[in-house]
């Protein structure tokens, strides 16, 4: 909904996401009868809300430069753009990224110069799902944000330094708002039970607390879900004689069906993942490994993608230390093609669990990264004339491969780049290269 819009140049209401545009409030799903109408109302984003943080002074204090917003489904991103646009004094013009275009674009950012150019009044420009413009779209922006015409207020779900213009970005405050908490949840739950203007207060429900927190920790931080699954359970759960609704543990299980869990695949959840179930791996916990590989496949990951992360895993964590790692892994990857999901999942497992207790050395792979750095930053040696091709003719000619057998030098300067471990088979490696470096002429 358009706010405080000077009758001089009036603007289609363009937005469908404000609860006052419905002609029924009864009528719009709980979740959007139930979004927070002032910060108090707020659940959870204690780290940006809390008292004297700098998102709650700068709402308050209705000062505002470019920000965007940035977390999960279901965390409050659009319910405080539209607190915003209670409480600010500017005139506040929603879009959503995916029903908008170019032309309705220049035509909210042409108004805005006038409106400043008439009266000095600011407008603050929401776009939801900002992530969704293209390339282009996000620099039509750039002029008026950077001379002020307009502050930008944006909110997405993928990582603002990968979805949004450089420039653009720069301009801009990032706010990252995390999944809300159970407890938090929880109380959400409570208020929407208990709320009887916006939520089911004039109903008679009777609700298990073992329901509330099943209904919580399927929401996985989402607080649209935790309320969508509140609302199927209440209106789909016949009364008993006195009127009552008994909302138990069952009831829960059912609304909510299968859990979902938020992970996109090409951006943060996807990679913070990945890297949590390497490093879990590198710490030999194979609990944690397990979970985070079981997390991944249950929101869809390319099984494939995690056997190539295993078989790098294999070679830089583990490498000599157990020189199995790499064939067992490699055999993984052959197994999981031939097999696909579901059973992948088990072949993963074993892999998973032996990868994690297996020994560990980093020394093969810190061997090749020091042998890259010299080339980077010292002079190139060139092939030794005793260690050169003598296969083809003339090459015997040129002094190709003469003294080969005798000389015993296959490098022409000192250098050591591989330093084995002490762990596992790479124990034995190190004893015996020890004793060949001993037997190695001087030069």
């Amino acid at each position: 909904m358009v706010r405080k819009n000077p009758d001089l140049f009036p603007t289609q209401d363009i937005s469908s996401e404000e609860p006052s545009c419905h002609a029924n409030l009864q009528d719009a799903p709980l979740a959007v009868r139930m979004r927070p109408s002032s910060l108090d109302e707020v659940m959870g984003q204690k780290h940006l809300l809390g008292e004297g943080k700098l998102l709650r002074r700068t709402i308050q204090s209705d000062r505002w430069t470019s920000l965007i917003f940035y977390g999960p489904p279901g965390s409050g991103k659009t319910s405080l753009a539209q607190i915003i646009s209670r409480v600010t004094k500017a005139r506040f013009v929603p879009l959503n990224a995916v029903a908008s275009n170019v032309q309705t674009l220049r035509s909210v950012l042409e108004q805005a110069k006038k409106i400043k150019a008439h009266s000095g009044g600011r407008t603050i420009l929401f776009i939801d799902e900002i992530h969704r413009f293209n390339t282009a779209q996000q620099d039509i922006l750039m002029p008026d944000v950077e001379n002020g015409e307009i502050v930008l207020i944006g909110a997405t779900t993928h990582n603002p330094s990968f979805a949004i213009n450089g420039p653009l970005l720069s301009r801009s405050l990032i706010f990252e708002l995390r999944p809300i908490e159970e407890i938090d949840l929880i109380h959400l739950l409570k208020r929407a039970l208990q709320d009887p203007e916006r939520g089911f207060g004039k109903m008679k429900i009777k609700i298990e607390a073992k329901a509330l927190t099943h209904l919580a920790k399927m929401a996985s931080g989402d607080a649209r879900r935790a309320l969508n699954a509140l609302e199927v359970g209440v209106l789909t759960t016949p009364t008993d004689k006195e009127g009552i609704i008994h909302f138990d543990l069952n009831v829960a299980e059912e609304s909510c069906q299968r859990k979902i869990v938020y992970y996109d695949s090409q951006e943060d959840y996807h990679y913070d993942t990945v890297s949590a179930f390497i490093k879990s791996m590198r710490a030999s916990d194979p609990d944690a490994a397990i979970y985070w590989l079981a997390k991944m496949l249950y929101a869809g990951e390319d099984p494939r993608f995690i056997i190539r992360r295993i078989l790098i895993f294999a070679s830089e964590d583990i490498g000599n230390a157990d020189p199995q790692a790499l064939i067992l892994a490699s055999s993984g990857l052959q197994a999981v093609e031939m097999v696909g999901m579901p059973e992948s999942r088990i072949i993963l497992g074993h892999l998973v669990t032996y990868m994690a207790l297996a020994p560990k050395s980093k020394a093969s792979y810190e061997a090749i990264n020091r042998a890259i750095a010299d080339l980077e930053t010292q002079k190139t040696e060139e092939v030794p004339e005793h260690l050169r091709d003598s296969h083809y003719p003339g090459a015997k000619h040129l002094g190709h491969g003469k003294g080969y057998g005798q000389i015993n030098e296959y490098i022409p300067k000192q250098a050591i780049y591989y330093q084995p471990s002490v762990s596992g088979f790479e124990k034995i490696l190190s004893e015996r290269l020890a004793k060949l470096r001993s037997l190695k002429s001087p030069t």
